[in-house]
């Protein structure tokens, strides 16, 4: 049996790393900041507490060594080097990087989407050899940091980064499906996608994800995976699965073009453009999905009907509703509805 740490272990891929590394006969410390263990959790799996950024405290958990760190909370350089100053104890790391990190041949990236032509073309699909942001103090700028400090350290502690793309599941503090969940549960007669409802982020399932770590974890490799499902269904489609699941029927009203409004049309999906990830490089690691995006529904709509029942959406979901403030309210049915009027929808 081999030793396992994960960090970041209550979050929604923690807790599917743990469960995924378990299962496959690693023995596994579960770190977190609260170190509350899951109901859930595979028997065997030891609970710790950890600040992540405690440097003396990480190094304590480590002790005489571990033979993987998968790190699902890492950002920047100075976690990076963290890591890198404890490699001497460190068999190998799987730490979790971002689709973010990705910039196209004109230098548009997530970060360019509110400037004019400022939305990024990227190629379908789009592979890790794809150009990238400069490091940065931007999410993206510091998961650039982070991979070029441990793809560096590739021959003291060799490292997989996953490239996630749009992260789902239960446990999640900013879930892209209450956009429809809540609507469906609302009564929203009508919904509003901007794009021709044809926007395509692609999604990666916490289980998904975690099979990529099992994998990785037992084959260590100084490398980058893109982690994402077996397919990028556009957000019309992921609105018309949620309602089926739930029992309603919606009516969806088409922007051709961008959002006319902050708050009508678009959506946690919303690009321009298509961000399909390609997962060759993975299937060449051994990687095969264990769930679709529309198989992993079912949990993840039960999941946030449950957290939503009985509380406002901003007080079940903090994160997610500081991330919007400054866009405007997720959920301005005021603003859908004076839209609609205006078009000659009735409301």
């Amino acid at each position: 049996m081999t030793h396992a740490l994960v960090i970041g272990a209550t979050g929604q891929i923690g807790r599917s790393a743990v469960r995924a590394l378990a299962q496959d006969g690693w023995d596994v410390t579960a770190a977190s900041r609260g170190a509350t263990p899951d109901a859930d959790r595979p028997e065997g799996v030891r609970t710790a507490r950890l600040d992540r950024e405690d440097d003396a405290a990480l190094a304590r958990l480590i002790g005489d060594g571990v033979d993987v760190v998968v790190d699902v909370v890492a950002y920047g350089r100075g976690h990076a080097r963290q890591l890198r100053a404890l490699s001497d104890r460190i068999g190998s790391a799987v730490v979790i990087s971002s689709a973010a990190v990705y910039e196209d041949e004109q230098g548009r990236s997530f970060l360019t989407q509110d400037e004019p032509d400022g939305h990024p073309r990227y190629p379908v699909p789009l592979p890790e050899s794809y150009r990238r942001l400069a490091p940065g103090e931007t999410y993206g700028g510091r998961k650039v940091a982070l991979e070029d400090e441990l793809l560096g350290a590739g021959d003291t502690l060799p490292t997989t980064l996953l490239r996630a793309g749009a992260v789902h599941g239960p446990h999640c503090t900013t879930p892209r499906e209450l956009y429809f969940v809540k609507r469906a549960l609302d009564g929203r007669p009508r919904r509003i996608l901007a794009y021709g409802g044809a926007s395509r982020f692609h999604p990666a399932s916490v289980h998904n994800i975690a099979e990529l770590v099992r994998l990785a974890a037992a084959r260590p490799g100084s490398r980058v995976l893109n982690a994402a499902d077996p397919a990028a269904p556009a957000v019309a489609e992921i609105g018309a699965a949620i309602d089926a699941l739930l029992g309603v029927e919606s009516e969806t009203v088409l922007i051709p073009g961008e959002p006319p409004a902050p708050t009508v049309g678009s959506t946690p999906w919303s690009l321009a453009h298509p961000l399909v990830l390609d997962m060759s490089a993975a299937r060449e690691l051994g990687y095969r999905p264990v769930v679709t995006y529309e198989r992993s529904l079912p949990e993840t709509v039960e999941w946030l009907a449950a957290r939503l029942h009985g509380k406002d959406w901003r007080e079940a979901f903090p994160v997610l509703a500081a991330a919007y403030d400054p866009m405007g309210d997720l959920f301005d049915y005021e603003a859908e509805d004076a839209w609609l009027t205006r078009r000659g929808k009735a409301v």
